[in-house]
């Protein structure tokens, strides 16, 4: 939902929400679920995957900024 703390966390930071191409186990999952990862993800799941260093240390302080943002809200 869009309503979701941590969904509304990461749209303030500039992030959109859309269906990934590689949602994986994420489409048989019966509750609600929220797919974030660093890098791009039309390389995810590929034969020649690969994440850059920046693109992970990207993600670990978008999610520190993220959590933050929920916890403050609590």
């Amino acid at each position: 939902s869009k309503d979701h703390p941590i969904v509304k966390a990461g749209i303030k930071l500039g992030r959109e929400t859309y269906g990934s191409p590689t949602t994986s186990d994420q489409a048989l999952m019966n509750f609600p679920s929220l797919k974030l990862g660093p890098g791009f993800s039309g390389r995810s799941h590929t034969a020649d995957e690969f994440i850059y260093l920046d693109e992970i240390k990207e993600g670990v302080q978008l999610y520190i900024t993220m959590l933050n943002d929920v916890l403050k809200r609590n």
